[in-house]
């Protein structure tokens, strides 16, 4: 298992950035691969994957924070840094993390995560 702490939330305007952090801790830490991304989700809405990133650095973004959102990841840190952020980006922000056997992250939005943080709230005001 993996444990998950997000920080960096709050409350800007539109237009406005926010830059938000996971830290993780694994209980196993010789294997195997953690793969990593962001989701959200907002009131009376079903969860989406906003941003996961690949081995090789590269990212998968959800169409729409395309342009806007940047992952990345520093050893056991994954970072969102959010611009130009939307009212309709306001919304619960969770990290997640699976384990991959393959070594290999693919950036996939649509798998399952096994592991998940608590979730750090965004809010922007119109």
């Amino acid at each position: 298992q993996a444990q998950l702490t997000e920080s960096g939330g709050g409350t800007v305007q539109a237009g406005g950035s926010l830059e938000l952090s996971c830290i993780a801790s694994y209980d196993d830490w010789a294997s195997p691969t953690w793969c990593m991304a962001w989701f959200r989700q907002a009131p009376g809405k079903e969860r989406e994957g906003v941003a996961a990133i690949r081995t090789d650095n590269s990212a998968n973004y959800a169409d729409s924070v395309k342009g806007r959102f940047t992952i990345s990841q520093a050893k056991d840190t994954l970072t969102l840094q959010m611009n130009n952020l939307r009212p309709a980006d306001t919304a619960m922000y969770y990290c997640a993390a699976y384990e991959d056997y393959g070594d290999y992250c693919a950036g996939d939005l649509a798998r399952e995560y096994t592991s998940w943080g608590q979730g750090t709230q965004v809010t922007v005001s119109s």
